[in-house]
């Protein structure tokens, strides 16, 4: 019933009259195609707003180190993950286990190096450089997953890189020591993406968000021993914050990978570097030159484009518009 009512649908838009197949098996296999991408950018689309007001918090804590703020996040995110376990009754332990800690080790590194550049540089720069891990994760996918990339797709990684380069050369508040700690964090996360997707249908979502969780909540506690500062006031609020909106992040960024092709969700981290203009200048007086907006579009520029290089010319963006338009 829910197939024929998307076909309905379908069949009474303009644009999905344009994509119509030839038979009814096609067609049944494109709504399916439909259905995929779209749930997988949905669930995308949230992960960036979760991580998003994340980032706005972990701006906001001043003065305590890093790796604890690390530890605190991984702490918050693994009694929900322990609540939510316990509620689907789901074993924690699951059955791939050097893989899931492989991934927490990938998101904790990645995560470590993430902060330091959010706490070292305006929270748009921070969030646009980070937004080059597609590049990496893409890469990782065709060495590793066997995912295709069509060649045109190195140029459009080079011009986010360009863009990179860029930025740092119109804001001198971007410093090529965090620039590069910027890149690494992107390299790292690409590595956790690409760990989550090998993880499809082998482990459940809530196991592979509860490893990185434990992970980070145990090389986090491990550093924080030798180097606690107590927290005060606003930052216990933001800290509660920033843990609960990486938890739910994560939920939804592990659904999405494993639902869609990684080039094509993880590219759509694109949106934050929206969200994190707003927030720097609304709650930390930052402001973006000319030159900052032109560099961080060519970042997202290369980002876009890679999505219609690996959606096959543009196949899988027009579906992606169709079911939007004929709900």
């Amino acid at each position: 019933m829910a197939s024929s009512s998307l076909s309905d649908r379908i069949a009474g838009n303009p644009i999905a009259i344009a994509l119509n197949t030839k038979s009814k098996a096609t067609d049944h296999r494109a709504i399916q195609a439909i259905q995929v991408l779209s749930v997988s950018v949905i669930r995308m689309f949230w992960a960036v707003v979760f991580f998003s007001i994340m980032n706005a918090t972990i701006k906001g804590v001043e003065g305590l180190p890093t790796m604890e703020i690390v530890f605190f996040r991984c702490v918050i995110s693994i009694l929900f993950s322990v609540f939510w376990l316990r509620h689907v009754k789901v074993s924690w332990r699951g059955t791939h286990t050097l893989r899931l800690v492989g991934r927490g080790l990938a998101g904790t590194t990645a995560l470590y190096f993430f902060f330091l550049t959010i706490q070292n540089m305006p929270l748009a720069s921070a969030v646009t450089i980070g937004y080059t891990s597609p590049i990496f994760t893409a890469l990782l996918a065709v060495l590793f997953l066997k995912e295709k990339m069509r060649p045109v797709q190195w140029l459009f990684f080079g011009v986010s890189f360009l863009g990179v380069v860029a930025l740092k050369g119109f804001d001198e508040r971007v410093s090529w020591l965090y620039l590069g700690v910027g890149l690494l964090a992107a390299a790292m996360s690409g590595v956790a993406y690409v760990l989550v997707r090998s993880l499809t249908g082998k482990e459940h979502p809530l196991v592979v968000v509860f490893y990185f969780q434990l992970v980070g909540t145990v090389v986090g506690g491990a550093f924080t021993v030798f180097n606690f500062k107590m927290p005060h006031g606003w930052d216990w609020l933001l800290l509660l914050v920033t843990g609960a909106c990486a938890h739910f992040g994560q939920i939804y960024l592990t659904l999405a990978l494993q639902g869609e092709k990684v080039g094509v969700v993880s590219s759509l981290n694109f949106l934050g570097a929206i969200f994190a203009t707003i927030f720097g200048i609304l709650f930390f007086r930052e402001h973006l030159t000319l030159g900052n907006v032109l560099a961080m579009l060519l970042v997202i520029a290369g980002v876009l484009l890679n999505i219609w290089a690996n959606a096959k010319g543009g196949t899988g963006v027009r579906r992606w518009v169709t079911n939007l338009l004929s709900k």
